[in-house]
């Protein structure tokens, strides 16, 4: 073997372990990229009390305040009273507060007694405004790692008179909820059902409050 055949076949391997080394580093950067997380919605209640007046003044929502640690689109949950963690590779379709104000306003539209509903915008002309904070939207693991959560939402709302920014009425709703199963779907529907049932009785109260 000339030491020319020997630089060929060494360049040979060479070449094959280079392309091989590649292909591993380009598998790695793959295995590396965390798919997209699962994007989950929540429902605006549909059924109200049919004793609801109608009425016609114009409503604007403001989002709600939220702490830090709620103001994510990530799905809270807390194994500790000390401590606020999320679940992984799931999330809300946005930002929480931003989700329950649609949801509020979509509620609203669906009673069929108010009309006009809309987002709070500075130019926006409204009789009264709806505040509202949003103090607890999380899942709770009081028991074993294994089993289901208890979802815990709590609201607080004000309605604010326009022009004079008088506050004629606020109140707390806290509603909780126990999923079937420790899995992420009953999980987001124990979410849905404990803050369909809070914005339910939220939207009662503010149509039945103003006089």
């Amino acid at each position: 073997m000339t030491r020319s055949d020997l630089g060929a076949g060494t360049r040979r391997r060479f070449l094959a372990l280079s392309g091989a080394s590649l292909l591993v580093a380009g598998c790695t950067d793959l295995l590396g990229q965390h798919p997209p997380p699962q994007l989950f919605l929540l429902s605006a209640p549909q059924r109200f009390d049919p004793d609801l007046p109608s009425v016609h003044w114009q409503l604007v929502v403001s989002e709600p305040v939220a702490a830090q640690s709620l103001d994510t689109a990530r799905i809270a949950l807390s194994r500790s009273p000390a401590r606020l963690d999320y679940f992984a590779d799931s999330a809300w379709t946005d930002r929480a507060p931003s989700v329950i104000q649609g949801l509020i306003i979509e509620s609203f539209e669906n009673t069929g007694k108010i009309i006009a509903v809309g987002r709070f915008a500075g130019d926006l002309r409204a009789d009264y405004v709806l505040q509202t904070e949003l103090r607890s939207f999380e899942a709770h693991y009081d028991g074993g790692p294994e089993q289901p959560p208890k979802i815990l939402v709590r609201i607080e709302a004000k309605l604010v008179r326009m022009p004079d920014r008088e506050i004629i009425g606020n109140t707390t709703w806290v509603q909780e909820a126990a999923p079937a199963r420790n899995d992420i779907d009953s999980i987001v529907a124990g979410f849905d059902e404990a803050q369909g049932s809070v914005l339910k009785r939220l939207v009662e109260w503010t149509l039945r409050l103003p006089r």
